[in-house]
């Protein structure tokens, strides 16, 4: 689907509540039956073609008294899902009673296979039916959603000459058009889903060439697991899945390949349930697990092959706290995030209650497979405070610190801004592997890609630019040729870590003298407490750069080694950053006598001359 025929779609699903909803609903209330009915209308669309036979096959089930026929009439609809009902969405827009129609719609949707009602119930559309129908409101909406104008199958629809009219809607293309009109939505309800960022295509495109792409070579005849803790509508599970099937094809090899994810939002899980069946995936439907990842870890006892995920940033996480039944972030016990490292036995890499993105880094760290010949590989997405924030000790630095010193971290690609569609903001693609080839071992390699973009003809909400082909194979190059570049640079693992250490000053009376405690020890002034970064890298230690840096300044400090703290942090800034050209003189000259000319002339103006 083309972003044209994209944006048609979306615009003709979004008039529907405009035109339907508008005088009876909230807009705040609109996703509420939208949502559901476009998700419904798929897989209604999906089963048209092989109506009969189903209804053929349940009149001969129900001739021989078979209860359970949700196996059979599946296996007559060639789908993982069926719908037993005499109905379809097109016949019922033919309804004009609206007690009638209610009545056959709620038949319909109980006709729906045990798979797919439990989706239904996770929209929570069927408390909206009596109002929809009380309000005539019912049969307008069905006739809009089966409207020949716009297609939400998997098919495409052909003229009478067999050209197509209207494009197949993909698996990742139904994910993109959910997610940009709950995206509308929430806008039009001033409603902004902090921290949920949904991925586009470009990017999940090349999110799957650097977790594929770089190994295909080592690809055998084999089983490979991929997982997404943070999966929406499951479109990087499914683009992923595709990608690597494409890359064994390729390869003459023979591989079968299993997806997992979590959703915590009811809606977007069923939307992603949904689609695994339209997909075929039927089975891998219950792989999808529903609930917060961080604190209703819905895949405890599993390790992946590939772990590619977009996970939330910049929203608070205080309800897995409640949900561990925790009141402080100390509480928390689970090894995940609770682990020994070194000669700490309760390593935390817990990070501020107000951003979950390093926990579900730190997750998916803990799932990976460490007995394998290939390993694991993680592909993720995270915001510029992934690379920062946190003290020496606390727990952003200590993930950091724990995927550094472990030599886990292959390399970091920063991508342009206004990538996303609710957000403007600088976002990183953290790579994160237990099998670097030998040239990589000790090395982290850092990619700027910032500047590596292709503008949109037209915005989609805050996005306005892209990852075509030509620029992903160029990043992808980058990051396999492994040499310094205008775009990459490659640094030792010990370039990111510092020693913090605080630097104390004495206490001293009104006449200067030093205040001292019972053991003759100097008290210490709060007031005039300070911290040094120390990076792991300086000549001679921490005493090396007392004695250079601070002593000879601050002759009195005092300082205790031993409680030395290490930390890490990764700068793009900079390592990437370039001043700007300094204009001439000449320049300046010109600009100046340029605005002295216009004043003047200004002036002769207002004054008549």
């Amino acid at each position: 689907m083309s972003q044209e025929q994209h944006n048609q779609l979306v615009s003709f699903i979004w008039n529907i509540a405009n035109d339907v909803l508008v005088n009876d609903y909230n807009k705040g209330e609109y996703r509420k039956v939208i949502l559901p009915m476009m998700v419904i209308r798929r897989l209604d669309a999906v089963l048209e073609p092989t109506k009969e036979v189903v209804m053929a096959t349940k009149a001969t089930l129900d001739k021989s008294g078979v209860l359970d026929q949700d196996v059979a009439l599946c296996s007559a609809a060639g789908q993982a899902f069926c719908n037993k009902s005499p109905f379809t969405l097109k016949q019922l827009k033919a309804r004009t009673n609206r007690q009638q129609l209610k009545l056959d719609f709620t038949a319909y949707l109980d006709g729906f296979s045990s798979n797919v009602l439990k989706i239904i119930e996770h929209f929570e559309l069927r408390p909206q039916i009596e109002k929809l129908s009380n309000q005539g409101l019912l049969g307008m909406l069905i006739e809009k959603f089966v409207d020949p104008r716009i297609n939400l199958s998997n098919q495409p629809i052909l003229d009478d000459e067999g050209n197509v009219k209207l494009p197949a809607l993909d698996n990742h293309s139904m994910g993109t058009v959910f997610e940009e009109l709950l995206r509308r939505f929430n806008e039009e309800n001033n409603v902004t889903e902090a921290g949920e960022h949904f991925t586009p295509r470009d990017i999940v495109e090349l999110m799957a060439d650097i977790a594929f792409i770089p190994v295909a070579d080592k690809i055998t005849d084999n089983t490979y697991l991929i997982y997404d803790g943070a999966c929406g509508t499951g479109g990087i599970l499914t683009k992923s899945e595709e990608r690597i099937n494409q890359l064994a094809k390729k390869a003459n090899k023979k591989i079968n390949t299993h997806i997992y994810g979590q959703e915590k939002q009811p809606e977007t899980f069923a939307t992603c349930q949904a689609d695994l069946l339209i997909k075929g995936d039927g089975e891998e439907a219950p792989h999808i697990a529903l609930g917060s990842t961080i604190s209703e870890d819905g895949h405890s006892s599993m390790t992946f092959d590939f772990l590619i995920s977009n996970p939330p940033f910049g929203t608070p996480w205080k309800k897995d706290l409640e949900n561990w039944g925790y009141k402080d972030k100390k509480e928390i016990t689970d090894t995940r995030f609770i682990t020994t490292y070194k000669e700490d036995s309760e390593y935390s890499m817990v990070p501020n209650i107000g951003d979950p993105q390093m926990l579900f880094l730190a997750n998916s760290v803990s799932k990976m497979k460490h007995t394998t010949e290939f390993g694991s590989r993680i592909v993720e997405v995270h915001n510029g405070s992934s690379l920062f924030t946190g003290n020496a000790g606390g727990g952003e630095s200590n993930i950091r610190r724990y995927i550094i010193e472990n030599d886990l971290l292959e390399a970091i690609v920063a991508m342009p801004e206004k990538m996303f569609y609710n957000t403007g903001i600088a976002t990183f693609l953290w790579i994160v592997t237990n099998r670097k080839s030998k040239e990589r071992e000790g090395k982290v390699q850092l990619i700027d890609a910032t500047k590596l973009k292709s503008p949109l003809r037209k915005n989609l909400g805050e996005k306005n630019c892209e990852f075509t082909k030509d620029i992903r194979k160029q990043i992808l190059k980058i990051y396999m040729d492994f040499k310094p570049c205008e775009e990459c640079k490659i640094f030792d693992n010990e370039e990111f870590g510092y020693w913090e250490v605080v630097v104390d000053r004495p206490l001293r009376n009104e006449d200067g003298d030093i205040i001292t405690d019972k053991k003759g020890k100097p008290k210490t002034d709060s007031k005039l407490r300070d911290k040094e970064q120390i990076p792991l890298t300086y000549e001679g230690g921490i005493e090396a750069f007392l004695q250079k840096e601070v002593y000879p300044y601050v002759p009195d400090a005092i300082i205790d080694i031993d409680s030395a703290v290490v930390g890490y942090e990764l700068s793009f800034t900079k390592y990437f950053y370039k001043p700007a050209e300094l204009r001439s003189i000449a320049e300046i000259k010109a600009d100046i006598a340029a605005i002295e000319e216009d004043t003047d002339g200004l002036l002769n103006l207002i004054l008549g001359e």
